[in-house]
């Protein structure tokens, strides 16, 4: 049974920093590229970061994030983690964990950041 357990989320003032974690189970994690979406409130789901799981750790990362998020894996551990840096207000929602297995996805239930004075 697939299982993503997102955690770290919480409330920062903008400028600061947080990290995300996502803890995976059920699957052949070191194969598996994973991916972090996040969603507004009143917002559709959008695309964050991806890391693959070639050997380097290949990343890719929504434009508005470019030089403030950083993706990376630890597959000992089964878990993939979001730096954050520099928050923004606009930053502020849910933040999930998706894989993408077998033809199916995959979705944990969300950490909620909050960027807010």
């Amino acid at each position: 049974q697939v299982q993503l357990v997102e955690s770290g989320g919480g409330l920062v003032q903008p400028g600061g920093s947080l990290r995300l974690s996502c803890s995976a189970s059920g699957f052949i994690f070191s194969t598996s590229t994973m991916y972090w979406y996040r969603q507004a409130p009143g917002k559709g789901r959008e695309f964050v970061a991806r890391i693959s799981n070639s050997g380097d750790g290949t990343t890719k990362y929504e434009d508005s994030v470019k030089g403030r998020f950083a993706a990376s894996r630890d597959n000992a551990k089964q878990t993939v983690y979001l730096e954050m840096n520099s928050l923004k207000p606009e930053d502020t929602a849910v933040y999930f964990c998706n894989a993408f297995i077998n033809g199916m996805d995959y979705w944990g239930k969300g950490t909620l950041v909050t960027v807010s004075s």
